[in-house]
C-alpha cells in the first residue's frame, strides 16, 4: 500500500488485524505501508510521489512487514545505490568479474589440511574485492544467486580435480561448497550437479555440499528426497552454520547428512560465556551420537583450538591457521604441506 497519510495507515493496521471470514473459516491479513508526504518533500509530477510512497513500503517490508514507514531522502538514495548494484552484478556475471578464495580445513587428529571451503569474491572494477556479504544477499533476492552457484561449483570442483591430480601424495579428501537456498529447490539440481562432475572429472567423493537448516526445514520431505540422491551420487552433505536455525532434532537423525557444523558466532565467545561452550559440546556429541563428523569454523585463538580438541572435534578452519586465500596462495600451501596443529 503506498501513500496514505499516518493517521490512516494507524487505522489501517488497526482495521487488518482483524479476521476476515472466507467460506466459513477465518482468515488473517497483514499490510505494509510506504508514506510520502508531498507537504515534506516537493514533488512536481504525482508519479514521484507514488515512486517514494513506492520505496518506503519496500522499506517497511524489508523491516519485517505488517508496519508502515515514512519515505525520506536516505531511502532514494539507497535504493539508487542498490539498483547500480543489481546493474553491476549482472554485468559481473557476464564479464566474469568473480574468483574464488580457499579457506583451509584442518584435520585436528593429524594436524594437516584435509580439505578447503570454496568462498566467493568479487573484484568489482570500482569497489575493489567485496566479500558475500555486500552482495549475495541481492543476488538471492533477485535469483542470480542460482546462476553464480552454479559457476562456483563448476569452478571449485575444477580447482579441487587439478590439486588432485597434481598432489596426489598429500592429504587433501574434500572441496566444500555452499549451495544456496534457491539453488537447491531448483528441479535440475542433481543433473547439474552430474554434469559439473562429469565435465570436471572430480570423483563425487570429493565433494561436500554445505546447506542451512533453514533450507531442509522449509522443504520437508522434498528436501530429504534431495539429499538421498546427492548422497547416492556420493557426495557428502554438511549442515553450515549449525545450532542458529531450527531443525527438528527428531527428524535430524533420518537426514542423510554427515557433517555438522559449528557456526562461528560459538567459537568466540566460548572462553568468555560457558553457555557457548556448552552448546558447542552438545552439538560435538550430538553429531558423534548420529554418526557424524563436527567441524568447527571461525577459529582464532590457539586457546579455542585446545578446547576443540578436548571435546574431540574432528576438523576445524578459521584466522588461526588461514585466511581465506586465492587460488595460487592455496596452491603454495598445499606444495608445503604443513602440519598446522
Amino acid at each position: 500500500m503506498t501513500g496514505f497519510p499516518l493517521f490512516s495507515s494507524k487505522f489501517c493496521h488497526a482495521r487488518l488485524k482483524l479476521p476476515l471470514r472466507l467460506d466459513g473459516q477465518e482468515v488473517f491479513t497483514s499490510a505494509s505501508i510506504g508514506i510520502a508526504l508531498s507537504s515534506i518533500l516537493e514533488y512536481d509530477q504525482p508519479e514521484q510521489l507514488l515512486r517514494d510512497a513506492d520505496t518506503a513500503m519496500y522499506q517497511a517490508k524489508a523491516l519485517g512487514k505488517s508496519r508502515y514507514v515514512l519515505f525520506n531522502q536516505d531511502m532514494y538514495a539507497s535504493a539508487i545505490t542498490r539498483l547500480q548494484l543489481e546493474v553491476d552484478l549482472r554485468r559481473a556475471i557476464e564479464h566474469q568479474e568473480f574468483q574464488l578464495y580457499y579457506q583451509p580445513i584442518v584435520s585436528l587428529i593429524s594436524g594437516s589440511i584435509m580439505g578447503f571451503e570454496a568462498l566467493l569474491r568479487w573484484q568489482h572494477p570500482k569497489r575493489g574485492l567485496l566479500a558475500p556479504g555486500e552482495f549475495i544477499p541481492l543476488a538471492e533476492e533477485t535469483g542470480l544467486i542460482v546462476e553464480l552457484g552454479y559457476w562456483v561449483l563448476f569452478q571449485a570442483c575444477r580447482q579441487m580435480q587439478a590439486w588432485l591430480v597434481s598432489y596426489p601424495q598429500h592429504s587433501l579428501e574434500k572441496m566444500s561448497v555452499n549451495l544456496s537456498a534457491k539453488q537447491f529447490c531448483q528441479p535440475n539440481l542433481i543433473e547439474q550437479i552430474r554434469d559439473i562432475l562429469l565435465s570436471t572429472g572430480l570423483n563425487p567423493n570429493h565433494l561436500t555440499l554445505e546447506i542451512t537448516e533453514t533450507v531442509i526445514v522449509e522443504n520437508g520431505d522434498e528436501a530429504i528426497a534431495v539429499l538421498l540422491q546427492l548422497q547416492e551420487l556420493g557426495i557428502e552433505i554438511s549442515i553450515d552454520d549449525f545450532g542458529t536455525g531450527y531443525s527438528s532434532l527428531g527428524r535430524l537423525y533420518s537426514f542423510p547428512i554427515s557433517v555438522l557444523k559449528i557456526d562461528r558466532s560459538f567459537i568466540n565467545p566460548m572462553t568468555t560465556d560457558k553457555r557457548n561452550l556448552d552448546i558447542i559440546e552438545i552439538i560435538v556429541t550430538l553429531a558423534h551420537k548420529l554418526g557424524m563428523k563436527a567441524v568447527a569454523e571461525g577459529v582464532e585463538t590457539q586457546q579455542q583450538l585446545a578446547i576443540l580438541k578436548d571435546l574431540n572435534c574432528e576438523f576445524v578452519q578459521g584466522y588461526f591457521f588461514s585466511k581465506p586465500l586465492p587460488s595460487s596462495d592455496a596452491v603454495a600451501l598445499i606444495a608445503a604441506n604443513p602440519q598446522l596443529c
